[in-house]
């Protein structure tokens, strides 16, 4: 039987041949370049000892939730924490999520249906693109973050249209035209939706809160897996569209609420960063410690996220390797991930990151490049 099978065989050694075979490895020892941690709250001793004696104190956080959150799983905590982000983020709902990738599967799956168009930019997340053939409605790309390509295929369509945009990408480091895109949008009467998954906690509480755009925005989605340092993500929304959300989105019905230690770390996350802001101080002060070392790069000039491009899968497996042996801990991102020609060596910068070893990793980045 296994032998009907063997295009499972084929992909998998053609991918081993070009040297993208994707494994599972263990977290190594060096210096973290790769992780979404931006403000080290994953390894911040204090807010673990915080989590800590609140477990101690209510040790059922850790119990499972016993179902989803229609049946048994909605607790007092997670009620309060939804509560506790709308009012923090000025939207009127909040509903809460296991994982980012929960989350848009659950907007674009249930929002969106065969009659509509969702209007993508073209490096929107895979987690968008999977929703999409979910949902059954046409999906178009527009040129990445090209708000005149955005509005030529606006014009075109006829009905409900919805745009869905990252304010800060995580492949090129760079920055939506947030200001322009609401603009257009507004124009043409089509629901924004914006993923702020690495945008929340860099800078600030995103861009939709930096600029009050909460009222322009159909849906933003906040993810805490990141410069938060726990899991988990929220959809801040009005409470119509929460509403309809728990009344049709499959990934919210379907599926067990996570533990009350989950939103519990949610709430009390907010909390810690919102009065240790030497973090983001100390974040800033890298990213212009990296930026100023005059590394070629597509990445904003504030970003914590900075890609270098290396064209050639091979030589960007090098790099990688070499950076690893001398202790650096980097991403390197492969065609076909990306398009060929644009594979990139991705760096991520941390609050605890010390000048020390910034100027380190770039040094052997330039002599390689």
């Amino acid at each position: 039987m296994l032998n009907k099978f063997h295009h499972f065989e084929e992909a998998l050694e053609k991918r081993e041949k070009n040297g993208t075979l994707r494994i599972l490895k263990q977290n190594q020892e060096g210096i973290d370049f790769y992780s979404n941690d931006y403000l080290g709250l994953a390894r911040n001793q204090e807010f673990q000892d915080l989590l800590l004696k609140i477990v101690y104190e209510n040790p059922k956080l850790l119990s499972g939730s016993t179902g989803s959150r229609l049946i048994s799983g909605n607790s007092s905590i997670v009620v309060e924490a939804e509560e506790f982000i709308a009012k923090e983020h000025q939207y009127e709902s909040a509903l809460l999520f296991p994982s980012g990738y929960n989350t848009n599967l659950a907007l674009f799956s249930t929002l969106p249906t065969r009659h509509d168009t969702i209007i993508v930019d073209e490096q929107i997340h895979r987690s968008v693109h999977d929703a999409c053939k979910m949902s059954n409605a046409k999906k178009l790309k527009f040129k990445h973050n090209d708000v005149e390509d955005l509005k030529k295929i606006l014009k075109k369509q006829n009905g409900l249209c919805y745009v869905a945009i990252e304010s800060l990408y995580s492949m090129d480091g760079d920055i939506a035209p947030i200001q322009e895109i609401v603009k257009i949008t507004e124009k043409y009467k089509a629901g924004l939706i914006v993923d702020e998954a690495h945008a929340f906690g860099v800078f600030g509480y995103g861009l939709v809160d930096k600029f009050q755009f909460q009222n322009n925005v159909l849906a933003t989605v906040i993810t805490y897996g990141k410069a938060l340092g726990t899991h988990g993500a929220a959809i801040l929304t009005s409470d119509l569209i929460r509403s309809y959300l728990i009344n049709f989105a499959s990934p919210f019905i379907y599926t067990t609420s996570a533990h009350d230690f989950l939103w519990m770390s949610i709430f009390k996350g907010y909390e810690f960063s919102n009065t240790n802001k030497k973090l983001l101080i100390d974040l800033e002060k890298n990213i212009k410690i990296f930026r100023i070392q005059n590394l070629k790069s597509p990445s904003s000039e504030n970003s914590p996220i900075q890609a270098i491009i290396i064209p050639d899968n091979h030589r960007l497996r090098s790099l990688k390797e070499t950076l690893l042996d001398n202790g650096y801990l980097t991403y390197a991102v492969f065609s076909p991930t990306v398009k060929e020609g644009t594979e990139r060596l991705r760096i991520c910068l941390h609050s605890f990151n010390t000048e020390e070893e910034i100027i380190g990793l770039t040094k052997i980045i330039k002599e390689f490049i």
